[in-house]
């Protein structure tokens, strides 16, 4: 990847509906150029995938949870692989410390976060997990 392919990415990210002329301006690139090569960046795996982000507060029902994960080994890629898969994981981050990663989950409702919990926990190369439910956000103005 160059600089425009990071620029562009950080442009999806900011907003994935930007329309391709947009896009174009904003990288002072022909639109050709900018459809190539989000082409490129979809088949290479870079790009896989759009999604949708709500306000904390639009979905007051649903229930967040962050989990800590330890990875046995060296089988990092592998369980980072099936967090990427697993439905019920919002975001993921590589940490250091105690824990190897931090997944932010998300379900309807407690039935749904134990499922995600057991499936997480089946994962192979994790070696073990601490969760804690978000309650509340505290916000500085």
């Amino acid at each position: 990847m160059d600089s425009l392919d990071q620029q562009l990415i950080a442009l999806l990210r900011a907003d994935a509906r930007a329309a391709l002329a947009t896009l174009a301006k904003k990288l002072g690139v022909s639109r050709g150029t900018v459809a190539n090569r989000i082409a490129r960046l979809e088949a290479e795996g870079v790009i896989v995938g759009y999604t949708l982000r709500l306000r904390p507060d639009a979905t007051p029902d649903e229930i967040r949870a962050w989990m800590s994960i330890t990875v046995e080994g060296n089988q990092t890629r592998a369980v980072v692989a099936h967090l990427l898969g697993e439905p019920g994981v919002a975001s993921l981050h590589d940490t250091n410390g105690r824990w190897d990663l931090l997944a932010e989950l998300r379900a309807a409702n407690l039935n749904e976060l134990a499922l995600v919990l057991e499936r997480v926990r089946l994962i192979k190369g994790i070696g073990s997990t601490e969760t804690s439910i978000h309650l509340q956000t505290y916000r500085l103005a």
